[in-house]
């Protein structure tokens, strides 16, 4: 932890030294919130973003925030270590194409459903009838489950340095998680103004009662759009393992490392049962693996908890943006940022200035944010880029 900030009715404790001044607004937004517990921490690649920063930790006690989970819920990452040891460029070509051909990517949807048996069950207690969102998006959604989504998702073939090939993926919820966030969080506003919340509504952190009838829905639904994006990304590793498996044989795969950072979980710390909001943010408890991904040009990290209680046992989910997208597209340099990838020897995706926005001057330095939170995780594996598909 770098500092604690004391100006507000609950500290804020940083992980790291330079922080933008509208993301620190909205951190003294949170830490003043009546509900807050204890304090705000806000992880090493902390930036700006709806209503909570990216990147933020915060534990409430009975209520739910929409906006302190993020409209892309469940989003995370997987990984899994294959037995290869090597492979060259021209399989590794051919493994990308294949990729490419069977998950779609963007807004690309699957044309066809897929088996409902992958889809998860509701939350005890619940059916799907009582989950109104998931079940007006549940068809759509067959034809989602193993789809990249766009943005910042990835997927990845690496090298470790333990001397394996792995695979890395980065995926959410797709468009439920989307249509169920904007939905709650539209009640959530509503209710807010008629209840005559003393929270500014310019906050962007409409909240609900958890033991509430609707926050309860929302915190069920929202559960569901959490296993949903585990699913997603299982199946699209599953398809992924195939390839590579009919492309390399024979060749075996260690079990997947999965770890999501966009949820409302309920936890115990400091002697009380709270609501931990993590936007950005992994879970870190003591000997829990996880996965701190790089930018397309930097190194990615296996990881293990060390359940450190002033981050609610919590960690950083990447490098975090150092720049917005339009500013990327704008500064960046398109054949510095190319020649960057080629000189690691990277396959990558950037052809053009739209493609900026995720290039890897884009992000912070992981090296500097893996060396921030050395208190939070201990690095067990490096893995570099060797192919990379982006949304």
């Amino acid at each position: 932890m770098i500092k604690t900030i004391f100006t507000e009715k609950k500290p804020i404790k940083l992980w790291l030294a330079d922080i933008e001044e509208a993301t620190l607004a909205q951190a003294k937004n949170l830490a003043n919130l009546p509900f807050v517990f204890k304090h705000v921490a806000l992880m090493p690649d902390a930036h700006l973003g709806y209503g909570m920063p990216i990147g933020g930790v915060m534990a409430t006690d009975d209520t739910i925030i929409p906006n302190a989970v993020g409209v892309d819920i469940g989003c995370g990452m997987c990984a899994v270590q294959t037995s290869c040891i090597d492979i060259d460029k021209e399989a590794l070509i051919n493994i990308m194409t294949l990729i490419r051909g069977e998950i779609p990517v963007g807004f690309k949807h699957h044309k066809r459903k897929q088996d409902d048996r992958l889809m998860p069950h509701p939350p005890r207690g619940f059916s799907l009838s009582e989950l109104p969102i998931v079940e007006r998006e549940y068809d759509n959604g067959l034809t989602q489950l193993g789809t990249l989504g766009g943005g910042n998702h990835f997927i990845e073939i690496q090298k470790g340095d333990d001397g394996r090939i792995w695979i890395m993926i980065h995926s959410g919820s797709r468009n439920i998680g989307y249509r169920v966030a904007n939905h709650y969080n539209k009640v959530a506003v509503e209710l807010n103004a008629k209840w005559k919340s003393p929270v500014p509504p310019k906050w962007q952190l409409a909240h609900l009662p958890l033991s509430s009838e609707i926050g309860q829905r929302y915190h069920a639904e929202m559960q569901f759009c959490v296993e949903f994006a585990l699913a997603n990304r299982s199946l699209m590793m599953e398809r992924i393992k195939e390839i590579i498996a009919a492309t390399l044989p024979p060749v075996s795969f260690a079990p997947m490392i999965n770890i999501a950072h966009n949820y409302a979980r309920l936890e115990h710390h400091f002697h009380k049962d709270v609501l931990v909001h993590r936007k950005g943010a992994t879970s870190a408890m003591n000997g829990e693996l996880g996965i701190i991904p790089g930018s397309q040009g930097t190194r990615s990290s296996i990881v293990r908890g060390k359940g450190n209680p002033e981050s609610f046992m919590s960690c950083s989910h990447g490098a975090g943006r150092l720049m917005g997208r339009r500013q990327a597209q704008r500064q960046l340099n398109l054949h510095r940022e190319i020649a960057r990838l080629d000189d690691l020897g990277i396959i990558h995706g950037i052809r053009g200035k739209r493609d900026l926005d995720e290039a890897a001057g884009a992000y912070k330095d992981i090296d500097m944010v893996l060396g921030l939170q050395e208190d939070l995780v201990g690095v067990l594996t490096s893995l570099r880029p060797l192919a990379v598909i982006k949304g």
